[in-house]
């Protein structure tokens, strides 16, 4: 490009000032989704005016900078020895606006109306050190030059700042577009892998009350998910005249006793109760006494009440909680038996 406009080291200048240009443009877009429009544009006009002086005091002097020759590969540096005056502005106009962006993406990742521009916002505002130990280097480049030396030795570490700034700011920037395509693949692999979990438990109680049971069709996973958790409920309904409030106490007691709170409680109480219900209606023993309801817990929402499904179901896999109270009922003496 130098060649082409016959302008030494103007790759440089561009360079710098697209940097000073790209964090101006942050400034405003995060000043119009924290304000109002027209509040917005009145907090824009003084950073605009020290934008627009902040790039003329660069190109003048720049054109005193030029003289001496190309250096394409090391011109922050050679030039923050020979003319700290234009490094100085440069690094001043670039400090301002990393910090002035930083603080305001982290002010309004407070506020942020949906979980990944939060998420991008809290990354842009996190990536303000890697850019302050940039400008930190650039600094020292000056007063290096200013002792009669240069700052090649650490040089690399202010190309790793810039490279890892760019990069956090360019995936903040721009997540709030691509990150909600990553929730969707994920709850997919969720819905699937709650599916795998709650699909044995599904199994053992409608064998147990197969009228619950509907034929899906052709649907996707998460509609045979929510099927799942419906009929797994029903048959829990069906099954209720063979609990009773001993084996729910008991294994309350036991699950407390071990530690467990709130859900993972009430999981394990639901898991006992349905667990001893198959077992009394496979030994055709009805109680006298059962319960007003089977429920332990009342999820808000599908997505509560899969999680808490999938803890019933590794309950009554695993919870030795449930191996006991299913020990104890087996060889508990029947209080009625179902006629036949």
């Amino acid at each position: 490009m130098s060649q082409a406009t016959s302008i030494v080291n103007l790759s440089g200048l561009l360079s710098q000032s697209t940097v000073i240009l790209s964090a101006a443009c942050q400034q405003l877009v995060l000043l119009h989704l924290s304000h109002e429009r027209h509040i917005a544009w009145r907090k824009s006009v003084p950073r605009l005016v020290f934008l627009a002086l902040t790039l003329v005091t660069m190109v003048t002097l720049f054109c005193a900078a030029s003289s001496f020759g190309e250096r394409p590969d090391d011109f922050a540096v050679t030039n923050a020895r020979y003319y700290p005056t234009y490094m100085i502005v440069y690094l001043t106009g670039h400090t301002v606006n990393q910090i002035d962006v930083g603080i305001l993406g982290w002010r309004y990742a407070k506020v942020a109306p949906t979980p990944w521009l939060r998420r991008g916002l809290m990354l842009i505002a996190l990536s303000l050190p890697l850019s302050l130990a940039y400008i930190v280097s650039r600094f020292a480049d000056v007063i290096a030059g200013l002792l009669e030396t240069t700052g090649h030795r650490w040089e690399p570490a202010a190309q790793i700042g810039v490279a890892l700034s760019t990069v956090s700011k360019t995936i903040g920037w721009t997540i709030p577009d691509w990150g909600r395509h990553v929730t969707k693949i994920w709850a997919w692999i969720d819905y699937r892998r709650a599916y795998r979990q709650l699909a044995p438990l599904h199994a053992k109680v409608t064998s147990h009350a197969p009228d619950v049971v509907l034929d899906p069709g052709d649907v996707d996973i998460r509609t045979r998910l929510y099927r799942l958790v419906v009929e797994i409920r029903d048959a829990q309904w069906r099954l209720r005249t063979w609990m009773t409030p001993a084996v729910a106490e008991e294994a309350r007691q036991q699950a407390v006793a071990a530690g467990l709170r709130d859900e993972d409680l009430a999981a394990t109480v639901e898991a006992a109760q349905l667990a001893a219900a198959m077992q009394a209606k496979d030994r055709g023993i009805r109680p006298v006494e059962y319960p007003n309801s089977p429920l332990e817990a009342g999820p808000q929402d599908l997505a509560a009440e899969i999680t808490f499904q999938r803890k019933v179901a590794r309950a009554v896999d695993v919870s030795p909680t449930v191996a006991a109270v299913l020990t104890r009922t087996s060889h508990r003496r029947p209080t009625t038996q179902e006629p036949t």
